[in-house]
């Protein structure tokens, strides 16, 4: 399942990538906006994709026009690990280095070319599981859990909090 949300800046874009799901076969929940409203915030639906993509262990598309805001509230979602890109090779190092679950767009600074191919490159590339990468987003994870950072921490995952 992919979780997709947009304000204003990306919502013609999020219509049409639902159109490129559709035909690649891919399940989809559109999380809103639901009808183009110029006035709407892209907190609330930065939120909704991260929630549900964290809890489903899914993935999650968002846009809006730079991209930046929405990638800033996803991720104040635990368990979210959302990443803003604008090409095909930053798609692929989110997916195999970063294990990224929620795939940010510009809608103002890309095509629809660029973004139908970022999509299919962040959909099908899978996570690289190599040792290092896997060992950071632990440490990721255990600050989601711990909520914050010792400099007394080793860095191997006590993440002290007394």
């Amino acid at each position: 399942m992919i979780y997709l949300g947009a304000d204003h800046g990306g919502f013609s874009l999020k219509e049409q990538i639902k159109k490129w799901l559709d035909e690649w076969g891919e399940r989809y929940e559109d999380c809103g906006a639901h009808t183009l409203d110029p006035n709407d915030d892209y907190p609330q639906y930065a939120f909704i994709v991260g929630e549900r993509v964290s809890i489903y262990k899914a993935k999650g598309i968002i846009v809006c026009r730079s991209s930046g805001g929405v990638v800033i509230a996803a991720n104040k979602v635990k368990g979210a690990r959302a990443v803003a890109c604008w090409d095909e090779r930053s798609a692929r190092h989110a997916r195999e280095h970063n294990d990224a679950n929620i795939l940010a767009l510009p809608g103002d600074w890309i095509d629809e070319t660029m973004a139908k191919s970022i999509i299919h490159i962040f959909l099908s590339t899978p996570f690289s599981n190599e040792e290092r990468h896997t060992r950071r987003i632990q440490q990721i994870m255990e600050y989601e859990l711990m909520g914050e950072w010792s400099d007394e921490c080793c860095g191997g995952g006590c993440c002290c909090r007394e």
